[in-house]
């Protein structure tokens, strides 16, 4: 079918302002390892895809889908193995505190789960975010989203504190500075929710605050933050839907980049590597907490064909080494990056975690001046020439990579010449 006629079809379904990807929309029909297939059987290097965390239709979590599937699938309100077997495997690789489970099926879900056990164990309502984020599209959670506010707007229990942005320290601001001033800003917002009578329940952060561009966190700042939020009575929440997973080479989470450990932590997309599954790891005493008052079932979370998804994922993970290959390749994507940098002056900034980089385009070196048109027309030049990516920031001039853990260094090298060719044309 042509693609006009797919496009006319999904406006007329779905509604004209349903989001697509590129000036050109994609009409893709297979995908294998980092590579995707449009329907011509061109193939794209994918480039910013974490749902196929372990790689698109990697077949060791085919088989498990297809074994389970086709023996049972149904709710958590029998006893099965699945569960429990993926649930041990996946509290593992987290600190011993943090040893209880809740599963439900997308990343919103598990924040909204995790909003609410902050909420009933603190019993304040007061929610602290940064002023630049996305967490989910239910209500709840759309009300604290200030990435992209909605018709509900923010929340009145909602307070923000801007991530630090290293690369664009104000004159005479070191960043130690920086550090205090976010924390500062935490304690103010603090102040603010015992003022209103609201109390502080959650501080509640992308841990590699992907929305804002993925800005540096300045040494010792998530930390004091936390404390703070801790003396308060609130909970810290590790939105873990983006960093998680070994995307960040140095960990298997992105909030053990620093020295504060959460209370609750949220997972979503690169968990199932494309099937619906997402939860909640809590302490031990929260969890006891919350359900002690209210009951938490999800008919869909965790039942035996997520679960068996979701044990393969991690089997995947530990069996390629695939957190070590985000710390190995991802340095070196950055490191040839950086090169480029030195012969395209549009290249402001590079910086970034395991294979979670970030490259931030400006028209002037020297004010730092965001080149969001610029950003956006190297994004659909890559597409053209057969990379995927997209673009972040406040700015929209951030351009985001975040491939398939299985990413090489060959695929950055194709990555690199790819993006260099088009900033060449420019």
């Amino acid at each position: 079918m042509p693609d006009d006629t797919l496009l006319e079809r999904r406006h007329h379904l779905l509604g004209a302002a349903s989001p697509l990807f590129y000036s050109r929309p994609l009409h893709l029909v297979r995908g294998d390892g980092v590579w995707l297939y449009d329907a011509e059987g061109r193939r794209y290097l994918d480039a910013y895809n974490n749902v196929a965390n372990v790689g698109h239709c990697h077949p060791h979590v085919v088989a498990a889908l297809e074994k389970q599937a086709k023996t049972l699938n149904t709710h958590t309100r029998y006893l099965h193995e699945a569960i429990l077997d993926y649930g041990e495997a996946l509290t593992a690789t987290f600190e011993d505190d943090l040893s209880r489970l809740f599963l439900c099926c997308s990343g919103t879900e598990a924040n909204e789960l995790a909003l609410r056990i902050a909420k009933a164990c603190s019993g304040a309502t007061g929610v602290i975010v940064t002023d630049f984020c996305y967490h989910g599209n239910s209500a709840t959670i759309a009300e604290l989203c200030t990435a992209y506010p909605g018709p509900e707007g923010i929340g009145a229990n909602v307070r923000t504190v801007t991530a630090p942005d290293t690369y664009r320290l104000a004159p005479g601001v070191s960043e130690a500075d920086a550090s205090d001033i976010f924390v500062t800003q935490v304690d103010a917002a603090i102040a603010a929710l015992t003022e209103s009578g609201m109390n502080t329940a959650a501080f509640l952060v992308d841990t590699v605050f992907a929305t804002e561009g993925l800005p540096n966190m300045p040494a010792g700042a998530m930390e004091k933050a936390v404390a703070a939020v801790h003396a308060a009575g609130g909970c810290y929440i590790a939105d873990e839907v983006q960093p998680g997973f070994g995307r960040t080479g140095e960990n298997m989470w992105g909030y053990q980049l620093y020295g504060a450990v959460p209370d609750l932590v949220t997972m979503g997309k690169p968990m199932g590597n494309g099937h619906p599954l997402a939860g909640v790891v809590s302490r031990p005493g929260l969890a006891e907490e919350f359900s002690a008052k209210a009951m938490y079932f999800n008919t869909f979370g965790g039942n035996p064909v997520a679960a068996s998804v979701g044990l393969a994922v991690l089997q995947v993970i530990e069996q390629e080494g695939l957190q070590a290959n985000a710390l190995n390749v991802g340095d070196h994507l950055r490191a040839g990056l950086r090169k480029l940098a030195e012969t395209h002056d549009i290249i402001g900034d590079v910086r970034g975690h395991g294979l979670f980089t970030a490259v931030e385009f400006v028209s002037d070196r020297d004010a730092k001046t965001p080149a969001a048109d610029a950003t956006s027309t190297i994004v659909d030049a890559m597409r053209d020439r057969g990379v995927l990516l997209s673009r972040t920031g406040r700015d929209d001039n951030v351009l985001k990579i975040r491939p398939p853990l299985p990413f090489s260094r060959e695929n950055a090298d194709l990555l690199l010449a790819t993006l260099d060719e088009s900033l060449a044309a420019l």
